[in-house]
């Protein structure tokens, strides 16, 4: 089944279906939701302009998460030669006991997006290595890193 991005319809399904997703992968990498809400744009208009036909929606779901990557780590390359005048707040849509959530965030990227994937987006380690155009065994040693890390934060913090 080849699924070709083409109309109205097909767009507002993809949208309805995978914008989640992509914000929520845009915030996981970003200082702020107005960024997150411009990576998300972004990623979309992409696919618009995309002449490529997907196989199946989990084809197309995996090509939306590798461009939402990319336009997060363009995103970080481009804050890093940025000068901000006015400091943009985080949007704090979460009460005070996401401790975990801010323990995630402290995580090297390649590490928090490993973790974000497999735990929230339920992608396995072999899936996550395609996304990440790495190998399986990376993908399992950040994970690796990431639990112990993680743990070892929460445990000094006393919320373990």
């Amino acid at each position: 089944m080849n699924v070709i991005m083409k109309g109205t319809d097909s767009l507002s399904y993809v949208f309805r279906n995978y914008s989640d997703t992509v914000y929520r992968i845009a915030v996981h990498n970003t200082d702020s939701a107005a960024d997150a809400e411009d990576i998300t744009q972004e990623v979309f208009l992409s696919l618009i302009k995309s002449a490529k036909t997907f196989r199946d929606s989990e084809h197309l779901k995996a090509w939306l998460i590798r461009v939402t990557l990319n336009k997060c780590h363009n995103y970080r390359r481009d804050k890093k030669h940025t000068v901000r005048t006015v400091e943009e707040p985080v949007a704090d849509d979460v009460s005070d006991d996401f401790s975990v959530l801010e323990a995630v965030k402290k995580l090297p990227v390649n590490q928090r997006n490993a973790v974000y994937l497999h735990y929230y987006e339920g992608y396995t380690a072999k899936e996550i290595g395609r996304l990440m155009s790495v190998s399986t065994n990376t993908v399992l040693s950040w994970l690796k890193r990431s639990r112990s890390a993680l743990k070892l934060d929460l445990e000094e913090r006393g919320d373990a």
